[in-house]
């Protein structure tokens, strides 16, 4: 069953273990996934606390709260978190998830939101956050049901290794030429749905990881949902400690999966 915008859905809550502060009925909910940051989390989340307190610069008004997932540090992140989300009720809240897995924060997290848009970014604010109105903005105002950014594109401007350069592209090409897809760049850490397309989507993504974003994608093309990529101004973090072999095995396991999950909705479709 679908329910009214702007309620809790999806995700079963005993995946998150502690909470401090509420969903609230803002337009967005901007969630930071994060596993061991206690380095760059406060920075990053006054930096765009402060940039979405003037976001009508960008053009757009909208209500919004930054949503500091956590799943599962063993280092002072989730002290952190609570403490920022404690500073600021409203504003901030936090939620502690009981295992790791980037898919499986952004589940639990958009799915106990109350927001008309759910969104997420990298902590590291890779992506220009002033790109931020566009990301939301366009589905506030009903533009589109997906909306995300995009690295490939010739106007983007991406400073990054050569080395994931082609790998991105690489696995980007495979997508297309495999699997069908229309978009051009489905790993860029910058992406939002409104929330009547995570209530469509969110149950049937099974992926707990990196894989999400793709496969969240490839599902929201094949309900025929309206996406929205745009070029965006990405800068690469030195630090980032993402396993690239894992990841790729993943990605192309994940990958083998959805080509049938695809091919079952096209004969049912067909039925």
């Amino acid at each position: 069953m679908i329910g009214t915008t702007g309620t809790a859905y999806g995700a079963p809550r005993t995946g998150i273990v502690e909470r401090v502060g509420e969903p609230r009925p803002v337009d967005a909910d901007i969630v930071i996934p994060v596993y061991n940051e206690q380095e760059q989390l406060a920075e990053s989340v006054l930096t765009l606390m402060n940039h979405l307190a003037s976001s009508q610069i960008e053009g757009w008004a909208y209500t919004w709260q930054i949503v500091i997932a956590d799943n599962a540090s063993t280092d002072d992140t989730w002290a952190i978190a609570s403490r920022l989300a404690s500073q600021y009720p409203g504003r901030v809240r936090a939620v502690r998830i009981a295992r790791k897995g980037r898919g499986r924060a952004l589940k639990l997290a958009w799915g106990e939101s109350r927001a008309k848009v759910v969104a997420y970014m990298d902590v590291d604010l890779s992506t220009d956050i002033h790109q931020t109105g566009t990301l939301v903005g366009t589905l506030v105002y009903g533009f589109a049901d997906v909306a995300f950014g995009c690295r490939l594109f010739d106007d983007s401007e991406v400073i990054r290794s050569a080395k994931r350069e082609f790998i991105s592209r690489t696995y980007n090409g495979m997508l297309r030429m495999l699997l069908g897809a229309s978009f051009h760049d489905a790993q860029c850490g910058f992406k939002a749905m409104t929330a009547s397309a995570a209530r469509h989507l969110l149950p049937y993504i099974q992926d707990d990881e990196w894989f999400f974003d793709t496969e969240m994608l490839l599902l929201a093309q094949a309900t025929g949902m309206r996406m929205y990529e745009f070029p965006v101004r990405w800068i690469e973090d030195p630090g980032s400690t993402v396993n690239i072999p894992d990841t790729v095995r993943k990605d192309l396991k994940g990958m083998w999966r959805m080509n049938g999950t695809l091919n079952r909705m096209r004969v049912a479709a067909t039925a």
